[in-house]
């Protein structure tokens, strides 16, 4: 098992068909691989990479047909694939190509001068990434199929944000990723004219696996280097997008640029799809609303997972808005249930397993699990299961609801409290746009109930108004002590809720 079978698969079908377009910084022109193309430039880069004797395949760049060349490329040669956050400091990113080296660095050509023209640039061969796409795309016959079949091989290396510490270097081998796309996409099972938009950053596990799941169904992926709502519509229009994954505040920005409308025109889009983070009721809602044909899917996962575990489907949105039945509205808000082939159980502190409706930690098994760090070894458990650090819980139907990390809990006296449960009920009030629940530092209590809020645009709030509404709906215990009103909350570029940052202003 080896990704690059994925690949071979669908050039075998489908040889001329587009499997992928990009555009460039300004969403203006857009070049295209078609998949004999992209099968054909795997192979020469996989020549490449081994004639550096590197021993990775790093990516520091934005998205552009380079990075499916380099994925594939990477597996063909054997190495392990590492896109890196081009975000982060140059001291961050200096850190992690010195945990990637002997690398082959395909990345901007300003970052190249850089490397080339420093004392330590040992153990670093670094192309551009125009460079690295004209040399690759130049072959006009396949390489011989060399690559290995071995499943225990890693094929991608994921740092995490490493947003309480040092990034970890979650490892995903062959045989978990290519279980999450057997097990999660049907083969061929796109038109030719079908086609997904996809703009999440190209270091997120997501999109690794829209890069995958989209070559083995045969449909063609349009790559959005960076997004505006206005760009993103524009692009939606203009190539008659059939698929779209978003973060949830993409989909919210997109909300937002729709004020006014009755629908957003986009009579092709069929579905989409978004994950990442929390979702608000109230986006949703209007979403549907605004894409009143296009099917909504909820996807969870984490990187340590390949990907998508818990999918809350097109029929389970549908159903939640259509019912009058409280406890089946509410499923719009969680995450729906375990993909086939997966497993979730929600754990007390003590490791118990607890039933519906409780709050603990979500654990998860199955095959496309990894579970496994770079130099850290794996944290699964004897049975196979793997501590996520999300917390949440599940209905009696086996629908499951986040809330938050598991280090997020608030603790106040002698009880625990889920953040998201306060502030589920406070975006249920009509003046609520967003809203971020925290612990603060308390001498009484040990932590006391802190509340960031952003109101609706021409909506107005007071914060005893917002107590008393919190009051009504949960105990006393639960009612913010404080509320800070802004404008709007930090969120990272895959749509993460920065909960560490507002914590810290709120605690000054």
């Amino acid at each position: 098992m080896n990704i690059m079978m994925l690949l071979e698969m669908a050039t075998s079908g489908m040889p001329d068909r587009i499997a992928f377009s990009s555009y460039n910084d300004n969403s203006e022109t857009c070049d295209h691989l078609s998949y004999q193309q992209l099968f054909n430039a795997a192979g020469v880069a996989a020549q490449q990479i081994k004639k550096t004797h590197c021993t990775r395949t790093a990516v520091i760049d934005i998205s552009s047909l380079a990075l499916p060349i380099a994925l594939f490329g990477s597996s063909w040669a054997g190495v392990p694939y590492v896109p890196i956050n081009y975000r982060l400091t140059e001291n961050e990113i200096s850190a992690l190509l010195a945990r990637v080296k002997p690398a082959y660095l395909i990345t901007d050509a300003e970052r190249v001068k850089k490397i080339n023209a420093s004392d330590n640039k040992e153990g670093i061969t670094a192309i551009e990434r125009s460079q690295f796409i004209q040399q690759t795309r130049s072959a006009t016959t396949p390489v011989e199929n060399d690559w290995s079949m071995d499943a225990e091989q890693t094929a991608v290396l994921l740092f995490t944000s490493g947003t309480t510490g040092t990034p970890k270097a979650a490892v995903l081998r062959h045989k978990h990723l290519v279980s999450y796309i057997l097990g999660s996409v049907e083969f061929c099972s796109a038109s030719e004219d079908d086609a997904t938009l996809v703009c999440v950053p190209p270091y997120h596990v997501a999109g690794i696996a829209a890069m995958l799941s989209s070559v083995y169904a045969g449909r063609r992926l349009i790559q959005l280097p960076n997004f505006t709502a206005e760009g993103w519509l524009k692009v939606a229009r203009n190539e008659k997008v059939s698929n779209a994954f978003v973060v949830p505040t993409m989909l919210a920005r997109i909300v937002e640029s729709l004020e006014g409308k009755k629908s957003a025109d986009l009579p092709h889009l069929k579905a989409i799809s978004y994950g990442g983070g929390k979702m608000p009721l109230s986006i949703i809602e209007r979403a549907m609303a605004l894409f009143p044909n296009t099917d909504f899917t909820n996807a969870y996962g984490l990187t340590e997972t390949s990907s998508t575990i818990a999918v809350l489907t097109p029929e389970d949105h549908r159903a939640a808005v259509a019912s009058t039945d409280e406890k089946i509205r509410r499923r719009l808000i969680s995450v729906g249930r375990a993909l086939p082939g997966v497993t979730i159980e929600i754990r007390n502190d003590e490791g118990v397993t607890l039933g519906a409706h409780q709050r603990g930690e979500i654990y998860v098994k199955g095959e496309q699990v990894s579970g496994e760090y770079e130099d850290r070894g794996s944290v699964i458990d004897k049975q196979g299961w793997f501590p996520t650090r999300d917390a949440g819980s599940m209905d009696e139907a086996g629908y499951l609801f986040l809330e938050g990390r598991a280090d997020d809990v608030i603790v106040r006296g002698a009880e625990n409290m889920s953040p998201g449960e306060i502030e589920d009920v406070l975006l249920e009030h009509p003046a609520v746009s967003d809203v971020a629940v925290v612990g603060i530092p308390d001498e009484q209590w040990g932590e006391a109930v802190a509340a960031a809020v952003v109101l609706k645009t021409g909506k107005h709030a007071s914060e005893e108004e917002l107590q008393n509404w919190v009051k009504a709906k949960l105990r006393s215990s639960r009612v913010p002590q404080y509320i800070q009103f802004r404008k709007e909350l930090p969120y990272n570029e895959t749509g993460k809720l920065l909960r560490r940052v507002i914590k810290a202003d709120m605690a000054k």
